[in-house]
């Protein structure tokens, strides 16, 4: 996603300096991805072949960089086989973060490759310039499992090195240096440290966003200017890694019969938006996205600040969190109306502010804030704004996942909730059971498969299905990796679980409660 958005920006820039557009970018799932979970696609090796053969129609010359943080994605093989078969063409750069003997070995249904024999064929072919293979080690995420916060940054520090240098040596008719490449991933090095300065301010904004979800309400992020995207990418990041999804909501209607005369109250419950969402001011003009606005979608693919006035700011409460994203460029007449607004809604709103070394922005907005946290920048200006998008990410990435371990999503520094909607996670719930449970694997998947069509025994209608039917019945299952770990050290059944679950609002307390 990091790599997209980079992207985005590159080819706005070429825009308004009348440059030509040698730049696109390709995501499973097609823009789709860019705000909710598609995870099936990455399953789908011809249709990453197909994308890239799109974009490039009729290009003499391609440097391809296909990113899979675990080296796993099976999408991302089939285009790098492709680029291997037309070399005449395609210069293939595999960027990820495990060593080449890590990278996922099991067949890819239809296609004679694995990931690790692609990768393989490329670090051969590294010997002699006629590939690239990236993958420096970034050591564990935080939560185990999850390659959106580490491996996520990483590759926005490696893109944006490598391209800042490429450009800065092509416009100077100069080689590239290793000197400036150096002194740019310091520059990145101290937006970390500054960044991790301002730890009370981190804490109380996830405190903040967890109290919110720990309620039933949700957080919002309302951006400006380039730093709004991130909120986007965070945001739709969240579904999948920790089952976030729909939450609902509660509104209270009042009938007044004629009869009596007497008001009688009544609960309405119906589907909300996500637990996090992300709003930028000026919606898809903004996002400048290959394939232009995907409002008619529905209320997901809304994301202009409009959208949050009309879907969302009605029906705002104390239960729930807003964070406005901005720096001193932005306008800031814009930032305190629409914070005043929220403010008649909610007590709790929040900001992220980036500056340089004036205090004048901060002053005007804090006002009708309950709390901003404002990032003091004293970096180099032509590097400011890499550092600064940097720093959000980081904030960002730390409120959406400390609020969902609050909210019980984290057991044991596992993501239990996962949503299992391709073949990797898939894989990779059936192994965290087995870890969990200590059992045997074909124990773990049968209990895996039970949980994701609620059946307390397996048919061989289900057991003959292959992993891509799972997965695609498994969209719609709610709360499948715990079930399954529930029931497979229990032996209770599937609606016994899943009622005891349901009696405790947080799901971490829940698995500890009923675990023996």
């Amino acid at each position: 996603m990091s790599s997209v958005l980079l992207i985005v920006k590159i080819q706005r820039s070429s825009k308004q300096l009348n440059r030509t557009l040698v730049y696109s970018y390709i995501i499973a799932g097609g823009d789709r991805a860019l705000l909710s979970s598609q995870e099936a696609p990455e399953d789908d090796p011809e249709l990453g072949m197909l994308s890239l053969q799109k974009v490039c129609e009729g290009k003499k010359r391609v440097l391809f960089i296909g990113v899979s943080c675990g080296l796993s994605a099976p999408f991302v093989a089939g285009q790098l086989d492709f680029c291997l078969q037309h070399p005449e063409v395609y210069t293939p750069v595999l960027l990820g973060f495990n060593p080449t003997h890590q990278a996922r070995d099991e067949p890819i249904p239809g296609c004679t490759f694995t990931f690790r024999s692609v990768a393989q064929r490329l670090q051969e072919l590294a010997q002699r310039r006629k590939a690239f293979l990236i993958n420096p080690a970034v050591g564990p995420e935080a939560i185990s499992g999850s390659s959106r916060m580490k491996g996520g940054s990483a590759t926005k520090i490696v893109l944006e090195v490598v391209l800042s240098a490429a450009h800065a040596a092509a416009f100077s008719h100069t080689p590239v240096a290793n000197d400036g490449i150096l002194q740019h991933m310091r520059e990145y090095e101290r937006a970390v440290e500054m960044t991790y300065q301002h730890r009370e301010g981190i804490a109380a904004l996830v405190e903040a966003a967890g109290r919110s979800l720990q309620n039933e309400g949700g957080v919002c992020y309302l951006g400006w200017g380039p730093m709004a995207f991130l909120g986007l990418m965070d945001a739709s990041e969240c579904n999948p890694t920790f089952g976030a999804g729909e939450r609902k909501k509660r509104w209270r209607w009042f009938i007044l019969t004629q009869q009596d005369f007497i008001s009688k109250e009544v609960w309405t419950c119906f589907v909300d938006y996500a637990d996090i969402r992300g709003f930028i001011r000026g919606g898809y003009k903004d996002l400048n996205n290959n394939e232009g606005p995907l409002s008619s979608l529905g209320p997901d693919f809304c994301i202009a600040h409009e959208d949050f006035l009309h879907q969302v700011l009605p029906s705002l409460t104390d239960r729930d969190t807003v964070l406005l994203i901005y720096t001193q460029s932005d306008d800031l007449h814009e930032v305190v109306n629409l914070g005043r607004k929220v403010r008649e809604k909610t007590s709790n709103i929040h900001a992220v502010h980036h500056r340089t070394d004036s205090v004048e922005a901060l002053q005007q907005v804090t006002f009708c804030l309950l709390g901003v946290f404002s990032l003091l920048n004293k970096l180099c200006i032509f590097d400011t704004f890499w550092q600064w998008e940097l720093s959000t990410k980081l904030v960002l990435n730390a409120v959406s996942t400390g609020a969902h371990i609050l909210k019980g999503k984290i057991y044991r520094n596992h993501m239990i909730d996962l949503q299992v909607t391709n073949s990797k996670l898939y894989r990779r719930a059936a192994r965290l059971l087995q870890k969990l449970s200590g059992q045997a694997e074909t124990e773990c998947e049968g209990a895996l498969l039970k949980a994701i069509y609620r059946a307390d025994k397996l048919t061989e209608e289900i057991t003959s299905c292959d992993i891509t039917a799972h997965t695609q019945v498994a969209r719609s299952a709610k709360k499948v990796v715990p079930l399954a770990l529930v029931s497979l050290l229990t032996g209770c059944s599937l609606k016994q679980v899943e009622s005891r679950l349901e009696q405790r609002q947080i799901l971490r307390d829940a698995l500890e409660e009923l675990i023996p």
